[in-house]
């Protein structure tokens, strides 16, 4: 095969595929990455479903070489919001909100399930010698799961809920408990508590089972259900705050009168820094290799997406080296 082409998972016009692509040509202010290993995560399912009319190559959570630029020959990992670098949000440094952004692998720019990728200068950053590579691809749902802690600033309440004992429900419980709250933890999955710290309580029971005994000042929705909005906000204390993170394919039809009538926040979390992530795992307060469930090679993606669509699956990581 020629060098001008590299093996990538694709998706649109029929079931996901491996196939080849042109690799990434050089672009002035953007570094071109080789791929080392890549975390399945369910954006990547959805749009395999048809969510946002996706075609191309999904995978946002990777860890790589850069192959050029100002860290070429480092490991690294990278923010996947790239901006226009002109707009009013991206010269106040946060092209996550820049109306024309391309998102990695999933608007407008190939992603990670690829043998390269490209991202602009600014977005990666460098993996300390002490994150092996099964941990750095978690960078990107760990920062999403930090990103928590923007939306409180300096109001941390003493307990919160998080809906959901899936991969980034995890995620958002430790983020909670790391800073001393105390979590009580909604999912069908009591064995996964633990992990999340002690200050976790795992309360087993399915989301439409009885409600909490009790009504929260914070309630994170981290299940991806449609109808866990409504529930999340019944469980939200008066003047409590209701963290959104996550987003579906299907619209969700909420009754706002108890926003009004509880004065409750309602706020939605997207993206993450990747400093503060790094950080917690080069210091070691979080090992989450224990999610990872299996693995497999860039050839046999769509196996790995397959794998990762299974109820109760955490982690699925593909090895992208040959």
């Amino acid at each position: 095969m020629s060098d001008s082409t590299m093996r990538a998972l694709v998706l649109g016009d029929g079931a996901p595929r491996v196939d080849r692509r042109p690799r990434p040509e050089a672009v002035r202010g953007e570094t071109r990455v080789r791929v080392l290993l890549a975390g399945v995560c369910a954006t990547d399912l959805a749009l395999a479903q048809g969510y946002m009319g996706f075609k191309g190559v999904p995978g946002h959570e990777f860890v790589g070489l850069a192959l050029d630029g100002p860290l070429e020959g480092r490991r690294v990992v990278g923010e996947i919001n790239a901006g226009c670098g002109t707009c009013g949000c991206c010269r106040a440094g946060d092209p996550r909100h820049c109306e024309s952004r391309s998102v990695l692998g999933i608007l407008g720019r190939d992603g990670a399930f690829a043998e390269e990728l490209r991202l602009p200068h600014g977005n990666l950053v460098e993996v300390p010698d002490g994150v092996d590579d099964d941990a750095a691809t978690f960078t990107e749902p760990l920062a999403a799961a930090l990103a928590l802690l923007d939306c409180l600033g300096d109001a941390r309440p003493e307990r919160a809920l998080v809906v959901g004992d899936g991969r980034l429900g995890l995620l958002c419980a430790w983020a909670l408990a790391d800073v001393g709250i105390n979590v009580d933890l909604l999912g069908r999955h009591p064995e996964r508590g633990a992990w999340a710290g002690e200050r976790v309580r795992h309360m087993s029971r399915p989301l439409d089972d009885r409600p909490p005994p009790r009504r929260y000042p914070l309630v994170v929705e981290a299940c991806g259900r449609t109808d866990a909005v409504a529930r999340a906000l019944a469980w939200t204390a008066p003047r409590g705050t209701l963290v959104l993170k996550t987003t579906g394919a299907e619209p969700v039809l909420l009754d706002l009168a108890p926003l009004v009538v509880d004065e409750i926040r309602l706020v939605g979390s997207r993206c993450g820094r990747f400093e503060p992530a790094l950080a917690a795992l080069a210091q070691g307060r979080l090992d989450p290799r224990a999610l990872i469930e299996g693995r497999y090679p860039l050839e046999q993606a769509p196996l790995a997406l397959e794998h990762a669509a299974r109820g109760g699956v955490l982690k699925i990581l593909v090895d992208i080296t040959p």
